[in-house]
């Protein structure tokens, strides 16, 4: 295990050393980037003035949701970027990832470290300057539970997402070509979590509870953080949820992966 831990950060570090190389470039990709991701909340603030609320939630209290999942999804989608199935169909298709299997070190670990996008990092900065803004705006009643469970729920929103990237890629193992229905649940679903889940159908709402249970690593988190009351009437403990939801994808994705690459037939590219 620290063998492999040790090998991620080499692979990790080359990366980060080549992309910082021209640090005024670095720079200006960081904040671009953080700009442009900002524009989306901005707008939606705007429109929010208009109505004041969305079903009873304040443009803060949205903030705060809109923080946590913008936080998280970015900060997955710098560290699992090897396993973006927009990334991993090509090693599939042109047959590079035979070039990692044949190496005497954990495939899981190579693609981890096969692709860092810095430049991400300013989504992640703005993520963080939307749930500061939801933090100032709603004053929450924090409390020596709280505190802790705030870094433990954005830390399971990464292996959710994260999870499910994983999963995206190990389908290609059969279909080379990455499928766009993985991107409704990655990005799609970053979108999903942004909002109130109460305010969605109920085959929706059903879909998200039970099958991809998306409600319990934002929504839930953030009634109890907020201390909101539940519009939904799940049983008190819901809140705390969030971490055993992230153990079970992790596992089930990581099951899969094993799955697909025990059954993965090189394309002869």
């Amino acid at each position: 295990m620290i063998y492999s831990i040790k090998i991620l950060w080499l692979l990790l570090k080359t990366q980060i050393r080549s992309q910082t190389q021209y640090r005024l470039s670095f720079l200006a990709d960081v904040f671009t980037t953080a700009i442009f991701s900002s524009i989306y909340f901005l707008a939606f603030a705007l429109i929010l003035q208009r109505f004041e609320t969305v079903a009873g939630w304040t443009l803060g209290e949205i903030a705060f949701l809109v923080g946590m999942t913008e936080t998280s999804f970015a900060f997955m989608d710098l560290l699992f970027s090897g396993f973006d199935p927009d990334s991993f169909s090509p090693m599939v298709r042109m047959g590079s990832l035979d070039q990692f299997m044949v190496r005497p070190v954990s495939l899981t670990i190579q693609v981890l470290g096969s692709r860092l996008i810095l430049r991400r990092m300013g989504r992640v900065l703005e993520g963080l300057a939307v749930l500061a803004f939801g933090i100032v705006t709603t004053q929450p009643d924090w409390t020596w539970l709280k505190t802790f469970y705030l870094p433990v729920v954005l830390v399971c929103q990464v292996i959710c997402m994260g999870s499910i990237f994983m999963m995206g890629s190990t389908i290609t193992f059969w279909t080379v070509e990455r499928i766009e229905a993985v991107n409704i649940l990655t990005y799609g679903g970053n979108e999903l979590m942004s909002y109130p889940m109460n305010i969605y159908p109920r085959w929706l709402l059903f879909i998200f509870t039970y099958f991809v249970p998306f409600i319990f690593v934002n929504f839930y988190p953030t009634l109890y953080f907020l201390d909101k009351p539940d519009p939904l009437n799940f049983p008190v403990f819901a809140p705390f949820l969030t971490p055993l939801v992230a153990i079970g994808m992790a596992l089930a994705a990581y099951w899969f992966w094993g799955y697909g690459l025990r059954h993965y037939q090189s394309t002869g590219t």
